[in-house]
């Protein structure tokens, strides 16, 4: 067996072996990572389960590893050891301190009952261990393999998130390179093309390379210890590896380039990532930055949860392409004879759900724009007008729940949550949608076609829905099984793992099912399609290894444009303060459409929470309404040239042959639709930009006028919460709620009222409700800079941290495991009433251990970083057997040793 170039070794090519193996096994290390949690959860329930023993005192986390035997005496001789303490005390000389105070005389009493109570802690140290010993059965000890086992690989992984995220950024980003799919405003074709991409990455390359040179020999000049070298050697091992690339490429063109072309010409096929660090890295250089590059790049491995997120949604994406899905779903439309603006009309609105989960717009692009182009091409439509569908398939979704860039605003900007974001979101959707289809329609040539009349339509529907049932049953059966097994639901934070795990079992029947999944049979494709499952989820990691290079990469340096941008000082020409609010929204709004052209969303995101916001905020902008208006432009600068990413993702997917055609069709037509794949996407998100910025003020202008309105059509639930709040920018303080419990009552006292229910300290975990805090409400946001020096975890990874911790504690509380449970409370934690904390925590280990059953769920979780400090403030539903209680509780953090640990807690 061969594994030179073009042999195979196992069936497998050498690239396959470097790269595909090793991302396909990063991903499900991924996923591992992130249903880790949740799993070990459910394991230490399980565990409580099947091997606790509540009568003899003997909790699971007790059976976890083996005990070891006390070292002290169970059976001393105490009056021996009372007379020898006396002694010894009347013997020992005198201090100065003593000699102030006189004699103070020895109480054998006093030491004889030390010396008991000492004993007695001993004895039941020894009945400990005898119960503890005695439990562990083999049973035992082959279920706590798997579960520490499980908990092993998951600490790995989440301790290792950035190293994971960068080897699997630099696999893919080699493979990328070398296979010249890096995203650009055209592929190369030429030779004068490919020399000019390859001068430009290689430059680009080299400068990487310096700069992260450079940076970790500030890390070590510095004289502190570097905290993870690692991360800086793979990357100038990285940008190494692609520079010798480069200059291969450099000097021998690829044999599959054209003669002919233009330097000119060339310049576009420059790829965007190559284009981004030329400008930045120059720039940079220029003002004595030299790491700069290096510091800017590596904030990916600060945001490594939201990178290796998106790589689990572009897989994802990618595993459903390999599925015929979304044609089968196509076939339920075609019995009606849509016209093509309805029938794309419909196929985008379908389209937003799909990329509301996978979180960013160019991801649906890339898993199945090359369907929707293809089927909305076969309804009739022109080429450029399903080239605008394709590239708009991912815009309008990325305003709906659960998308993950929502999500990092939310994280980023304590103004808003991400429940207000959706819900105006919504109403984004319905307008942008409903605009795209007005232009649609009145851009539409005159066509004569005959229209499906319903009662031949409908069965014909009814019988293509069958082979799509399947599916819709399988993604049921995962989500629920997801929501009874592991205790967790379909949304905007579990999402990235669930999507994947459902297309796997999807591919699984797909591929398994065989056979023609269509009313009257499969067309040559779709056989072609139905390949092995081996080979189906092979193809979709090798497509998923090209997007995260190109994706990410280009991501990462569009951080970089950003930190330019900021030390350029453009921000600070903003005003602080502006005359007119309408005046202050059209600057704001010029500003985001210009950003969302050179930047990718994340960043963008990171650029304007640090920079602009405070300022819009400062003006009487209201956050929710800002960052709609900041969404909307950010999507149309995506579709708008000179780079629209969007369109370039379009071009990538249908293919250059198709555009060559869409070249020939729209030769001597008018100019509209000449350009109808650039205008129609332009007009739908202009138009509806300006609705959102200048029509939403309006709307918060008359909040009071419209809420008759919309109470009488039955919105309420769907009103955003921004239209029944003041617009000025900070909130107004609250006023001081009552205690809900006396605390000079003692809180046993209670129990009293009804026996059958717990102490209120157990209800409220032993703190008594706050008062709220109306300073706190109000205090107006701090701006988040962005680091020119080597720098902490970024906000968002504080969040990620803090909301881990929080999940953990209340993990560890329902699995009733007392000693996880105790550990995230800070040993300067804040205890109730007058307890020492020795006498709290046997408080809690006696109410904790004598439920049979404990369940804690937390919801609308809202996160405020402040340095070191942190706090959570969350909706907490207890469960204890028969009983259950709903609290408001804030859990104040801080990081202690590398853990968050809480200082404070309290109910209301």
């Amino acid at each position: 067996m061969q594994s030179s170039a073009g042999k195979k070794w196992m069936g497998r090519t050498p690239s396959e072996w470097l790269s595909s193996l090793p991302i396909f096994s990063l991903l499900l290390l991924t996923l591992i990572i992130g249903t880790g949690e949740m799993v070990h959860g459910q394991l230490l329930r399980l565990g409580e389960r099947m091997f606790g023993d509540p009568e003899n005192q003997v909790q699971y986390f007790l059976l976890r590893a083996d005990p070891s035997a006390p070292t002290c005496e169970a059976n001393p001789d105490i009056d021996a050891l009372v007379t020898k303490q006396v002694a010894d005390a009347e013997s020992a000389p005198k201090s100065d301190l003593d000699l102030l105070f006189g004699d103070v005389a020895v109480d054998p009493n006093e030491i004889r009952a030390s010396l008991e109570a000492a004993r007695d802690q001993c004895r039941e140290r020894f009945a400990v261990y005898e119960r503890v010993s005695k439990a562990i059965t083999p049973e035992v000890e082959v279920f706590r393999e798997v579960e520490t086992g499980f908990f092993g690989i998951f600490k790995f992984g989440t301790e290792n998130r950035p190293l994971i995220l960068l080897i699997m950024v630099a696999i893919a980003a080699i493979s990328t390179t070398k296979q010249f799919h890096h995203i650009s405003l055209r592929p190369p074709r030429t030779k004068k093309d490919f020399q000019v991409y390859s001068l430009a990455m290689l430059g680009a390359n080299l400068l990487m390379t310096i700069s992260a040179t450079y940076y970790l020999k500030l890390q070590y000049d510095s004289g502190v210890a570097v905290e993870n070298p690692l991360i800086s050697i793979i990357a100038i091992a990285l940008f190494a590896s692609l520079s010798f690339i480069s200059l291969k490429d450099v000097l021998k063109i690829p044999a599959q380039a054209e003669e002919g072309g233009s330097y000119g010409m060339g310049l576009l096929s420059i790829p965007l990532y190559a284009f981004m660090a030329l400008n930045a890295g120059i720039n940079f250089f220029m003002d004595d930055y030299i790491a700069g590059l290096a510091i800017y790049f590596g904030q990916i491995t600060e945001l490594s949860s939201i990178f290796l997120n998106l790589a689990l949604y572009l897989w994802a994406g990618m595993l459903l392409k390999q599925t015929r899905v979304v044609s089968l779903f196509m076939d339920i439309l075609k019995p009606w004879k849509l016209p093509p603006e309805i029938f794309t009309w419909i196929v985008l609105l379908a389209a937003a759900i799909p990329t509301a989960y996978t979180g960013a717009s160019g991801v649906f692009v890339i898993a199945a724009g090359a369907i929707v182009y293809r089927e909305v091409l076969a309804s009739g439509a022109r080429r450029p007008f399903a080239l605008a569908a394709t590239a708009m398939s991912g815009s309008l979704g990325v305003v709906l729940r659960p998308c993950l860039l929502i999500v990092v605003i939310a994280a980023l900007n304590k103004e808003v949550t991400t429940s207000e974001l959706y819900g105006w979101g919504l109403f984004v959707f319905i307008l942008t949608s409903t605009i795209f289809m007005l232009i649609a329609l009145l851009k539409a040539e005159g066509r004569v076609t005959e229209r499906a009349k319903a009662k031949e339509a409908l069965p014909q529907s009814l019988r293509a829905l069958v082979p799509v049932s399947p599916y819709i049953v399988i993604v049921m059966l995962v989500v629920f099984g997801y929501e009874y097994l592991l205790d967790t639901k379909l949304d905007e934070f579990t999402a990235p793992v669930m999507l994947p795990v459902i297309m796997l079992f999807v591919i699984i029947f797909d591929k398994l099912r065989g056979g023609p999944t269509k009313v009257g049979g499969d067309t040559p494709a779709d056989k072609k399609k139905n390949q092995g499952l081996e080979m189906a989820v092979r193809s979709a990691t090798s497509e998923t290894i090209g997007h995260i290079g190109a994706l990410i990469m280009l991501m990462a340096l569009s951080i970089s444009v950003g930190g330019m941008i900021e030390r350029s000082g453009l921000m600070s020409i903003v005003p602080a303060e502006m005359a007119s609010i309408w005046g202050a929204l059209t600057l704001f709004m010029i500003m985001m459409v210009f950003i969302g052209m050179v930047m990718d969303p994340f960043g963008a995101v990171i650029l304007v929470s640090a920079t602009v916001a405070p300022i819009a905020y400062s003006n009487g902008i209201h956050p929710v309404h800002f960052w709609m208006i900041v969404i909307t432009a950010f999507e149309l600068g995506y579709l708008s040239p000179p780079v629209a990413l969007n369109q370039l993702l379009t071009r990538q997917v249908v293919g250059e042959a198709e555009m060559d055609k869409v070249a020939d069709e729209v030769k001597g037509k008018p100019f509209y639709y000449r350009y109808e794949r650039w205008l129609l996407p332009v007009y739908t998100l202009f138009i509806g930009l300006l609705i959102v910025t200048y029509g939403g003020q309006a709307l918060i202008n008359n909040a009071d006028n419209l809420k008759p309105v919309s109470h009488f059509l039955g919105l309420d639930q769907l009103r955003p919460a921004v239209l029944d709040q003041s617009p000025a920018p900070a909130a107004a303080p609250a006023p001081v709620a009552e205690p809900a419990v006396d605390p000079a009552i003692d809180p046993a006292a209670d129990t009293l009222l009804d026996p059958a229910l717990p102490p209120a300290d157990d209800l409220l975990n032993g703190e008594m409700p706050a008062a709220s805090d109306p300073m706190a409400a109000a205090a107006p946001a701090a701006p988040v800079a962005a680091p020119a020096a080597p720098a902490g975890p970024s906000p968002v990874q504080l969040q990620i941290e803090v909301t881990e911790a929080v999940s953990n504690w209340a993990a560890a509380w329902s699995a009733r495991d007392v000693e996880g449970y105790l550990s995230f409370y800070s040993a300067n934690f804040e205890l109730p009433g007058a307890l020492s904390r020795s006498q709290w925590e046997s408080q809690r280990r006696a109410r904790i251990a004598n439920k049979s059953n404990i369940e804690v769920d937390i919801s609308n979780l809202n996160i405020q970083i402040n340095g070191e400090e942190a706090t959570a403030e969350f909706d907490q539903a207890y469960k204890a057997d028969k009983y259950s209680d709903n609290v408001r509780k804030t859990l104040r953090l801080k990081k202690e040793d590398g853990r968050w640990k809480i200082l404070t807690e309290q109910a209301s």
